[in-house]
């Protein structure tokens, strides 16, 4: 009997199982270690959504603790300005009280009331000049109203 051939060097089949131990050929999709294409993206989308969930639950722990803080703070701000304004009533009597000295007493009641009332008058129209530079969240706005077009693919309209 005649040993088997030897397959000549040109045969891609002979140097593929010459260089492979166990000469069997793997799946086209399949990864190194095994796992099919399926697998690896389960994989992938297992790990997404663990790491969403863990970016998440650390937005959630951030804002609690930005919200107990600013709880603080408010509270805080709150008690000075209650003191403020106790200050300024004190200050208030000790104006009235220190004019009446002079002037007499209801006399001195009446211009601590009116320096109030142009300071009250005062705030208010600085206030409402502020009011009227508002414009609500315009940028929002204008930019919400280019989504449906974005989303039917009709972007281009919505450069400027």
């Amino acid at each position: 009997m005649n040993p088997p051939a030897e397959p000549e060097s040109g045969d891609s089949r002979a140097d593929s199982a010459h260089h492979r131990p166990d000469a069997q050929r793997r799946p086209v999709l399949e990864s190194p270690d095994g796992r099919s294409i399926g697998q690896l993206l389960s994989d992938v989308t297992s790990n997404l959504s663990t790491l969403m969930n863990q970016e998440i639950a650390l937005a959630k722990a951030e804002v609690k603790q930005a919200g107990t803080r600013a709880g603080k703070g408010i509270g805080m701000l709150v008690g000075a300005g209650v003191a403020g304004l106790l200050f300024l009533v004190f200050l208030s009597v000790c104006a009235w009280w220190g004019l009446g000295l002079s002037i007499g007493l209801t006399w001195s009641a009446l211009v601590v009331a009116v320096a109030w009332a142009v300071i009250a008058g005062i705030l208010a129209l600085v206030g409402k000049k502020e009011f009227e530079r508002i414009r609500a969240l315009q940028q929002t706005t204008e930019t919400l109203k280019d989504v449906p077009s974005a989303l039917t693919g009709r972007q281009e309209g919505n450069r400027s």
